[in-house]
């Protein structure tokens, strides 16, 4: 299986990007903290996906599919946060926020999908 061609690899780059322009607003004081951690925490979504697609076993694979859902939802957590430090806009959290439910869902989709077989 090429990781490239799943969706939920396909889906968490895009959420990369939209992190990347969000955050290109933070205040240049966050450089080194919130700005580099969510960044830090988004690029190691996909990551981790395509290393468990790498693995040898349906058990590696399924380990690295929930780090990345639990980086998912350290995203999510720094994204509150981005908003209670009114960095970004409720319109802005609300639209990324969509983002990152819908690739929950996906990974969740393919953690079940790796459990079956």
């Amino acid at each position: 299986m090429n990781y490239t061609e799943l969706d939920v690899w396909k889906c968490s780059r895009e959420l990369v990007k939209l992190v990347y322009v969000l955050t290109k607003s933070f205040p240049k004081d966050e450089l080194y903290a919130l700005t580099n951690q969510i960044r830090r925490s988004v690029i190691s979504v996909p990551s981790n996906i395509a290393e468990g697609i790498g693995r040898q076993s349906n058990k590696e694979t399924i380990h690295f599919l929930f780090i990345a859902k639990g980086l998912l939802q350290e995203v999510e957590t720094q994204l509150y946060l981005s908003y209670d430090l009114e960095y970004i806009l409720k319109k802005d959290l609300d639209e990324i926020l969509k983002k990152v439910i819908s690739n929950k869902k996906l990974l969740n989709g393919f953690i079940n999908y790796y459990k079956k077989l």
